[in-house]
């Protein structure tokens, strides 16, 4: 299980998720005072990065949303959750062009799927290396069981699976670890998921937040049985609506993983964690919903630490 971590980044990442969460809690308390008195202000916008927005899309509606990210590593938090910037002349570069789709099987019933390819770039003491493929692809069910009114947001419950369809071992080590594209949550496992989505239309503003825990199963990574930590995936956002179809959003995004295993013994210090921080700006109407972000990795432990920009556009069909 996810254990409770007594490091002071992961105190401080569950301090910050706490209190995100519990912003999100009080607009939702104070929705029947804000909320538009007609009920039908839905502006369009393309939603947050990785938050979901619990609305489903409708009957045979198909939505298209495709991403490119552009990553850039200036260091990693290392076990202890101390920066650690990379040695002058490194560069550890990342391009991902993924794309997800919604179509609604019912009205308040969908399924979904994600599927990226990247493109690793990284210079190390002066050796360069370069390697492009798959990364890992989800499938996902959505049912919405509450739709929006007065102080109940609109709430969907999810089931996903991640698929290693990225490269995750026998890696080449002329390479440096850029042949390498499972999910940084650990490549080469199937992880079943479950969790909620919430979405609460307080005019101006559209409140985000989603949970959801997945639980990876045992996989043989180079010949050693490899049993990833089960993670949590903890999201929220708000989104500012201006005039003439522009919107301003803010996103934080948190990750929690437990230590893995390597042929049934617990790897010591092996477990993640990440706070991830994410304004932009959008441009949306009825059929085109466009949006500019910019990722920043703040706090974390064993992971890298990423500055992104992200574009992403959805067209509706």
């Amino acid at each position: 299980m996810i254990r409770r971590c007594l490091a002071s980044n992961h105190s401080i990442l569950e301090n910050m998720a706490l209190w995100g969460f519990s912003l999100c809690a009080l607009l939702l308390l104070i929705s029947p005072v804000l909320a538009d008195e007609e009920g039908k202000w839905n502006p369009p916008s393309t939603g947050p990065i990785a938050t979901w927005a619990a609305d489903t899309v409708g009957q045979g509606k198909l939505i298209v949303q495709p991403f490119i990210f552009y990553n850039r590593t200036r260091g990693e938090f290392n076990a202890d959750g101390h920066y650690v910037p990379l040695p002058k002349g490194d560069k550890e570069l990342q391009f991902q062009q993924e794309i997800s789709a919604q179509y609604g099987i019912m009205d308040k019933w969908e399924f979904d799927a994600q599927i990226v390819y990247q493109e690793n770039y990284m210079t190390q003491g002066g050796i360069k290396a370069h390697d492009e493929g798959l990364g890992d692809s989800y499938l996902f069910t959505r049912y919405e069981f509450i739709e929006d009114n007065g102080w109940l947001p609109t709430t969907t419950g999810l089931l996903q699976i991640k698929m290693p369809t990225g490269k995750y071992q026998h890696e080449d080590p002329n390479k440096l670890g850029t042949d390498l594209m499972g999910a940084t949550t650990g490549g080469g496992s199937w992880d079943p998921g479950v969790g909620i989505n919430l979405t609460k239309k307080l005019k101006p503003f559209i409140v985000h937040a989603d949970l959801i825990a997945s639980f990876p199963q045992q996989v043989r990574v180079n010949e050693n049985k490899t049993q990833y930590g089960n993670y949590l995936n903890c999201d929220a956002a708000v989104e500012y609506f201006l005039s003439k179809g522009f919107n301003l959003m803010i996103e934080v995004n948190g990750l929690l993983q437990g230590d893995k295993r390597l042929n049934g013994e617990m790897v010591p210090a092996s477990d993640t964690a990440s706070l991830t921080l994410s304004p932009g700006i959008g441009w949306s109407n009825d059929r085109i919903q466009i949006l500019i972000a910019y990722q920043r990795t703040l706090l974390g432990t064993n992971v890298d630490a990423n500055d992104s920009i992200v574009a992403t556009f959805v067209y509706s069909f």
